[in-house]
């Protein structure tokens, strides 16, 4: 192209060749350059701020006036119009995030999908010219009693030399009826579970021979350089066939980054792995599968495919065994998916005798209510505030994020994961932080800010704010601060959490001092204190001892689908049991939303 230019990003090293026109953001996705985008490149979060050293660029917008101010530029309203240089400061940059990978245990009859069987084969000989394929299906039915109709194209062109370089002994993988893979004799095959998260990928390395989990590893989903949250990414999608590609592109190889680094881990391949089981939302798992999402963007917020489905690997572009099957579990409705689903089976909530609540936490919660053999589940918007987004000092889950808070009278203590300098607050320190903060009088029950209240309050009018640590306390680069806006983010999170819950016990015909049991599921609802959720009100008033915080159970639910065939059964009949409850239609949520709103 003659009109390219080049676009530097320093200190980093990377390059990027781009068209006049094509904003900084984009050109950064492009070089590899993780650059935070929590808006998804819409200009209102402020949080993709980079310094242009040289080169000729569009003049600054409006939504960048504060960057400017700093001597910075927004890099999604930044066009590139000729070869640039561009610095990009540490906090512009995606940190590695603390993932919550791990959940409770629980046993399963070892039955997968895929079956392994070890074969012995006479060789060939001019009294026996049976083919190499005909040897292999006389063998298995001989053998092991098992017929099988056909073989996997890349299972059969491995075949030929596998056979002479092993004497004639093989191991078998077989799904159905289908041979999909063979092995050198001894060789267990590998299965991989993964959890899509809006926010983080959880994935799982499985030995289908014993059903022992041989690793497990976490990172971000790399869809989040073009949204913090599942309207981003759909409108994202919706801007052309390209974009939506990107999305799924990205997402596809933080799946086979992920499995690279387990197999790693254990001295295997990827191209072991046979079998693989993911769970998402239905916006992860359209845009997994390269599926239309603009419907989903849309009421009745309508899914293209809800029935669990098996695909090859191969065509979603994941570096597996050639022959290696995908299977996706079912969604339920609106943005309801088949990690909820996951999440019902690994907790056993739909076995229940007891009247249970389910709490999934994260970018969106999703809900479920067990009762009398019925379930009911819904889905709120409550992520953006406890990932840090849209908070005045706040971050994602990353060394220096301020985890947990306590005030013992003027006194605020305080935890920063890893024991980092602290550089900002994650979602279950703000959550502490607004919990004390009306425990010890400082909020009103409507989130206001009394002054003076507490020494550490500062300012007034819209400008007040609570200091939580000064510069240069443990090494802190800044004054962290909670304002006034931050507190209202948190009641507009915690008041959707809590409104969905009322609405399904309503629906139900419930009081909560029904319920008996509420399991607290995934990364932010492991980290989280139940006491402070309590505290503000965003859990129903319940004896802690009620409360379970199990981990990620969407990821242990992908497991156990992956190593038993009843339980991808049992995911099918969750998923038609639910009964989904759409809040925007419901006539009792606003009603709820807007009581929730207000600190016990």
């Amino acid at each position: 192209m003659t009109d390219e230019l080049t676009v530097d990003f320093e200190p980093l090293g990377r390059r990027a060749r781009v068209a006049s026109g094509m904003t900084l953001l984009e050109a950064a996705r492009q070089a590899g350059v993780g650059l935070n985008a929590l808006c998804g490149g819409a200009g209102t979060c402020g949080t993709c701020r980079v310094r242009v050293v040289a080169g000729d660029v569009s003049p600054a917008t409006e939504a960048e006036r504060d960057a400017v101010a700093e001597g910075l530029r927004l890099a999604c309203q930044t066009r590139v119009l000729g070869d640039v240089r561009v610095d990009v400061p540490p906090d512009s940059i995606t940190a590695p995030q603390r993932a919550q990978i791990e959940g409770r245990e629980r046993a399963v009859e070892l039955d997968p999908a895929v079956r392994v069987f070890d074969v012995a084969l006479a060789p060939p000989s001019l009294s026996d010219l049976r083919a190499d394929g005909a040897r292999l299906r006389d063998a298995l039915r001989e053998q092991h009693g098992v017929t099988v109709d056909c073989f996997d194209h890349a299972a059969l062109c491995q075949l030929p030399v596998l056979l002479r370089e092993n004497e004639w002994h093989t191991r078998l993988v077989v799904k159905s009826n289908e041979i999909v893979a063979a092995a050198p004799p001894g060789v267990s095959p590998l299965g991989l579970a993964v959890d899509i998260g809006t926010t983080k990928l959880a994935a799982y390395l499985v030995d289908l021979s014993s059903g022992e989990t041989l690793g497990a590893a976490g990172a971000m989903n790399p869809q989040i350089a073009y949204g913090e949250d599942v309207m981003a990414r759909i409108a994202h999608a919706m801007e052309g066939r390209d974009q939506a590609r990107e999305l799924e592109q990205a997402v596809v190889g933080g799946l086979n980054d992920l499995a690279g680094e387990l197999c790693a881990l254990v001295g295997r391949r990827s191209g072991e792995i046979v079998e693989a089981v993911l769970v998402g939302n239905t916006c992860m798992h359209h845009l997994a599968l390269g599926l239309p999402v603009a419907q989903l963007g849309l009421a009745p917020y309508v899914a293209v495919l809800a029935d669990g489905c098996d695909l090859k690997a191969r065509d979603m572009g994941l570096t597996l065994s050639p022959g290696a099957s995908v299977h996706f579990l079912p969604n339920i409705a609106g943005f309801v998916g088949a990690d909820h689903v996951a999440m019902i089976l690994a907790t056993g909530i739909h076995e229940s005798d007891e009247i249970t609540l389910g709490l999934d936490i994260g970018t969106n919660t999703e809900i479920v209510l067990a009762a009398h053999g019925r379930l009911w589940s819904c889905s709120t918007a409550s992520g953006p505030a406890f990932e840090g987004a849209h908070i005045h000092d706040g971050m994602r889950a990353a060394p220096g994020a301020i985890e947990k808070v306590r005030l013992d009278g003027e006194q605020v203590e305080y935890q920063a994961i890893d024991g980092a300098p602290p550089v900002g607050i994650c979602g279950s320190g703000i959550l502490d932080a607004v919990a004390e903060l009306r425990r010890v009088g400082v909020l009103r029950p409507n989130g206001a800010m009394q002054s003076p209240s507490h020494p550490r309050v500062r300012g007034e009018g819209r400008g007040i704010e609570f200091l939580l640590v000064p510069a240069g306390e443990r090494d802190a680069p800044r004054d962290i601060v909670i304002s006034r806006k931050d507190v209202s983010e948190i009641q507009l999170a915690k008041a959707a959490i809590r409104a969905g819950v009322e609405v399904l016990l309503d629906e139900a015909g419930l009081e909560v001092s029904q319920v008996e049991r509420v399991v607290v599921a995934r990364a932010f609802g492991t980290y989280l204190d139940v006491d402070s959720a309590l505290t503000i009100g965003m859990f129903p008033p319940l004896g802690r001892e009620r409360f379970v915080q199990v981990g990620n159970a969407a990821g242990m639910g992908a497991r156990l689908a992956l190593l038993s065939r009843r339980c991808r059964e049992q995911a099918d009949k969750i998923a038609r049991q639910v009964e989904y409850v759409e809040l925007t239609t419901n006539p009792g949520f606003v009603g709820a939303y807007t009581k929730a709103l207000m600190l016990p």
